[in-house]
């Protein structure tokens, strides 16, 4: 039998972050209650609390791993419907610095769904749990607390039309609702010390259409993605949905804004260090309208830092970190610390400040490889300690030897899905290896022991 830390909780969002959420509490509450501002039930398109949802999304391999351990048999449901699925660094094609890489599988899978396919079907796992409930189109008023302000007991909501008030109570109380969150708010109206920030500003855009495409440009891969770089800020996700239909997520960093009228998206396209996408889409046949959304900042409050928070309250996914999208980081992060909210409940009743300070090491990976990556354009304004720039320096030359060597693709990509510690592209032997490469693709000469991997529509 399980121990139930208390009635009810109640989880502020059903996004990612808060479906994975009331998954977790639903071993350790009675009741989990999710409110949510959308109507989401039956919904399996974009909605309005998700802007992000008409762009490409990708599923990091850890991030994948946690799902099936959450929800067994998963992974196999969406493969039987046809969802594609594929070893991140063998059935992706990436471009780095304007070159190809090298592909080969890395042994971790991607799952290539749409944002709301992927909400639709951890939604219909969650609501299928017999303690879980919701209450759609509703809007959060603000937090209930005692007398004293130690403590949060519940939530006050209304309906979208509503006027007055209700009070839902509960024992718990978890914000999930991303980066518009009001915890800082409501912790200063409380009496409370708001959190400090860090924050890369990015002003990013993406640009999205729906192209039937003419020709098939991907073979067995699963998308074509050019990064974007300090010598080309224009970036893409071109993904193939099956049956002759794709997406295309072009981004432009620093003030780049992709355009959203046809003749503009496509010469965009030419633009980018993929060839082949244009060469696909300029011949395809547009899907609807074009959706734009921007990314001003990456931020991370700091809620690790605080030594007083109230009891019976927390903030997960991105109201504590919200990651430059273009890394694909935040559903997986959001996977990471419920598990970590499980095993922290295992141990009782939740304790806010140091839930808090064990996210740290779980945030701390992900925001240095982002936060690095980011500040390698020039114009990002931030701190570039020894460790970014050499850091930096190190993936330019580690990039150029996956050029010819798979292996190293296959190592970047294990760390990128947030499986391997970067650590162990740090090893000695690893990093002698890749620069040795690099400066062998520099010279134009063979590279020993090369292992070039391509894409079966290539070979």
């Amino acid at each position: 039998m399980v121990d139930h830390l208390g009635e009810r909780a109640v989880v502020l969002g059903a996004g990612i972050a808060g479906l994975l959420t009331a998954r977790v509490l639903s071993k350790r509450y009675r009741t989990v209650l999710l409110v949510e501002r959308d109507e989401i039930i039956g919904v399996t398109g974009t909605r309005r609390g998700i802007p992000q949802g008409s762009h490409a999304h990708a599923l990091l391999a850890k991030g994948q791993q946690i799902l099936e351990d959450l929800f067994p048999g998963l992974l196999a449901q969406m493969q039987d419907d046809g969802v594609p699925i594929g070893d991140m660094a063998g059935r992706l094609r990436w471009y780095f610095n304007g070159a190809r890489l090298a592909q080969k599988d890395c042994g971790l899978l991607s799952v290539s769904a749409t944002r709301p396919q992927l909400e639709a079907y951890i939604r219909d796992r969650v609501f299928a749990l017999p303690n879980v409930e919701v209450r759609q189109s509703t809007v959060i008023r603000g937090l209930v607390v005692s007398d004293d302000r130690t403590r949060v007991k519940g939530v006050r909501v209304a309906g979208t039309t509503a006027e007055a008030d209700d009070v839902l109570t509960a024992d718990l109380v978890v914000d999930a609702t991303g980066r518009g969150s009001r915890t800082p708010a409501w912790l200063e109206e409380f009496g409370y010390e708001r959190p400090s920030e860090d924050s890369i500003k990015i002003d990013l855009t993406y640009t999205s259409r729906n192209f039937t495409l003419t020709e098939d440009p991907f073979g067995n891969d699963l998308a074509i993605n050019p990064v974007a770089c300090p010598a080309n800020p224009r970036g893409a996700f071109f993904v193939n949905l099956g049956n002759g239909e794709a997406l295309v997520s072009l981004t432009g960093i620093i003030g780049d804004r992709p355009p959203g009228e046809l003749d503009g998206f496509l010469d965009y396209t030419r633009s980018l260090s993929a060839p082949e996408i244009h060469g696909a889409v300029h011949t395809a046949k547009p899907v609807g309208e074009a959706t734009s959304f921007r990314v001003p900042a990456s931020i991370r409050r700091r809620y690790d830092k605080l030594s007083r928070f109230p009891a019976a309250f927390l903030v997960i996914g991105d109201g504590v970190c919200a990651f430059n999208p273009v890394y694909g980081q935040g559903m997986t992060v959001a996977a990471m610390e419920a598990v970590a909210l499980a095993e922290h409940l295992e141990k009782g009743q939740p304790r806010p400040v140091e839930f808090f300070r064990e996210l740290k090491p779980i945030i701390d990976v992900p925001w240095s490889i982002s936060a690095g990556g980011d500040l390698a354009f020039p114009e990002v304004v931030g701190k570039r300690d020894l460790q970014v720039r050499m850091g930096n320096v190190f993936m330019a030359r580690l990039h150029t030897a996956a050029q010819v060597g798979g292996r190293f693709t296959a190592a970047f990509f294990r760390v990128a899905g947030l499986v391997d510690p970067p650590q162990t592209l740090m090893r000695p032997a690893f990093v002698l290896d890749a620069l040795r490469t690099a400066r062998r693709v520099v010279k134009g000469r063979p590279a020993r022991g090369a292992d070039v991997g391509l894409s079966s529509a290539t070979r």
